[in-house]
């Protein structure tokens, strides 16, 4: 059997035979001649020469094959209180008819298409439509600003938005249809057609002449074939923040695609054809594109669609019981969720209730994973927790632990190691390698592999300078970190969350981890403030464990005395407060810049991911009381 070192060595001394060689998984109306395209460099891109549709691999092929009983989707709502399932045959049925709904409303290949949708079945058939006849997709987030959206739409420049009549969260209804009405007034683009799925929670009402009813639409339409694509052919394009406001759109090239993230279901998730995975994540970001549609059902798994939350649609439990109720074998979710849950069930006794005994690993990604909630996921699940780190512009691992591949010791706080395709090296400021163990800029030698960005929809230059210009030779991560010994990698901080205390670079990662492991903690976040005489102070925010039975002043005076014997009086670390919730994006990421500029009282753009922006006045509220300007 193939160790992991192997097979990261095979890449490394033959990389065009390794991705040749796992290009063969993929149905190619036309197989690529070479993986490699370096005609323009540093803009490299893979298997150019190849044409493929996306829809065919993931849906029809499956089909084909005798499968088309098998579970394609499993979707489970607690917040409607539905549950229902499809297969590849019905998947395939439904997605040829709105794709050839699209084509009816002029919809051609290289075309974009908005889609803008909660966590429903319908999300996945839009998407595989628009692969189906190679038009672009870019899902927006549901219920997005409609400012937001506009601006997307103005970058994107979509011939169509699908969207649903309204999202549902716990407690309330989201009306989408007002957003997008008024995102296409704000927007200079304007889309010739909307299609409009109504659900029974708010219909809405439809512009006679642009918008047509996502089932009437298709009425007597003929079912669209698959379209194959050039292999440099954009699958989708996703907006990831942007440091100007304006946002990014990231390009997913659909061969290297295709390639890459079958490879990873086996040899990163270890899940088979037939077995059912679930990333609990939103079609909104980039975890919903690669791993709640597209990954598992290339590889022939089962994909959970699930509309709920960790905590609250009912209680701490609903993980456990979607997993008891559909025969989880993987779950994949961020951190954050699984904080939410130790929150609110501190003894992980909510487990106890459900037969959970078809899980056998659990997934971390999106934030750094800190080992006291990594310890209570392993001990509350009795299952390996493996956590994973990749990013929105990459669109799979950059360093996992494949244990499809071999299961490496777990270092609790690290990553583990580089995946094949990844050149990870770890840099100081001029650019150079620095010493295992050194705290550093991470970045990536290029080319990156197969599956990752070339480059910003309509954008070279701000991708060259987002990405390569700081290092040339390397995409710059933007993230800091450092390399073990033994290889491992270990992701402290967005480089810009590296603080430096009187001369001293410290990771707030480091500090976070040593205050998640006060028995009373249950979430926490570090940011360095503005300070006279050390430059910059780290001050923590303490959110506890339901029932704790504390005083503040009790809880902070432990945390402090805990980070002066874990990372000692270098840390200056004196500042502490608690706080009854943190303020995140909607995918979990803890806004530690906008704390920073809050405690500093310096000038901050409110993010339109924001969770609720409410949070923001508790924390400046929570600041005052300290002596900050708030």
């Amino acid at each position: 059997m193939t160790t992991y070192s192997e097979t990261y060595e095979a890449w490394k001394a033959d990389p065009e035979s390794f991705w040749m060689e796992a290009a063969q998984a993929i149905d190619w109306d036309r197989p690529p001649t070479a993986a490699l395209n370096a005609d323009n460099a540093p803009m490299y891109e893979w298997f150019t020469d190849a044409r493929v549709n996306t829809c065919w691999n993931a849906v029809d092929r499956h089909v084909e094959a005798g499968h088309g009983e098998r579970l394609a989707i499993i979707h489970d709502s607690p917040i409607t209180g539905t549950s229902s399932t499809m297969t590849y045959s019905e998947l395939r049925d439904q997605t040829a008819s709105l794709a050839g709904a699209l084509v009816e409303q002029g919809i051609q290949s290289g075309d974009r298409v908005i889609i803008y949708m909660p966590m429903i079945p319908e999300a996945l058939v839009a998407m595989l439509a628009c692969a189906r006849i190679g038009a672009i997709h870019s899902v927006v987030f549901g219920g997005f600003a409609a400012n937001e959206l506009a601006t997307r739409i103005d970058d994107a420049t979509p011939k169509a938005i699908i969207a649903a009549s309204c999202g549902i969260e716990p407690g309330r209804v989201i009306a989408y249809k007002p957003l997008i009405d008024g995102a296409i007034e704000l927007a200079t683009h304007k889309p010739d057609t909307c299609i409009i799925l109504q659900r029974d929670q708010q219909r809405a009402d439809l512009t006679p002449g642009r918008d047509h009813d996502w089932h009437e639409v298709q009425q007597g339409v003929i079912p669209a074939d698959c379209v194959p694509v050039a292999g440099d052919h954009p699958a989708y394009i996703l907006y990831t923040s942007g440091t100007t406001g304006a946002p990014k759109g990231v390009v997913r090239p659909t061969a290297g695609h295709l390639v890459a993230l079958n490879w990873t279901m086996k040899a990163i998730y270890d899940v088979n054809p037939g077995e059912v995975f679930w990333a609990a994540s939103d079609v909104g970001w980039v975890v919903g594109h690669s791993y709640i549609c597209y990954a598992p059902l290339i590889a022939g798994c089962t994909t959970m669609v699930f509309e709920g939350k960790p905590v609250g649609t009912p209680d701490a439990g609903t993980f456990w019981r979607v997993i008891q109720d559909h025969n989880v074998a993987s779950l994949f979710t961020a951190p954050t969720a699984f904080r939410a849950i130790k929150r609110e069930d501190p003894g992980g006794t909510m487990v106890a209730d459900y037969d959970i005994s078809s899980l056998r690993t659990l997934f971390l990604a999106g934030e750094r994973a800190d080992p006291d909630t990594i310890d209570w996921a392993k001990r509350t699940l009795k299952v390996p927790v493996i956590d994973h780190w990749w990013q929105t512009e990459t669109g799979w691992a950059i360093a996992a632990n494949p244990i499809g591949i071999e299961a490496l010791p777990v270092k609790t706080g690290s990553p583990s190691v580089a995946m094949p395709g990844y050149d990870v090296q770890v840099l100081d400021d001029g650019g150079h390698p620095v010493a295992p163990g050194t705290l550093g800029a991470i970045a990536v030698k290029l080319p990156l592999p197969p599956g990752t960005l070339p480059t910003l929809w309509n954008a070279d230059e701000r991708f060259r300078k987002s990405y390569l210009d700081t290092f040339p030779g390397y995409y710059e991560t933007g993230d800091a970190g450092y390399v073990d010994d033994d290889g491992y990698l270990y992701i402290m901080a967005r480089t810009d969350d590296v603080i430096n205390v009187a001369g001293h670079r410290l990771s707030t990662g480091a500090m976070e981890e040593v205050l998640a492991s006060h028995p009373d903690v249950a979430e926490c976040a570090v940011v360095g403030v503005a300070d006279q005489l050390k430059g910059q102070l780290p001050v923590g925010f303490l959110c506890l464990n339901a029932g704790s039975t504390k005083t503040e002043a009790e809880v902070v005076g432990e945390c402090v005395k805990l980070m002066r014997d874990k990372i000692g009086p270098v840390a200056a670390f004196k500042l502490a407060l608690r706080v009854d919730r943190l303020p995140k994006t909607r995918s979990g990421k803890i806004l530690r810049g906008i704390m920073a500029n809050i405690a500093d009282g310096t000038p901050y753009k409110q993010p339109a991911t924001i969770d609720d922006p409410a949070i923001l006045d508790e924390i400046k509220t929570a600041l005052k009381r300290i002596g900050y300007p708030g």
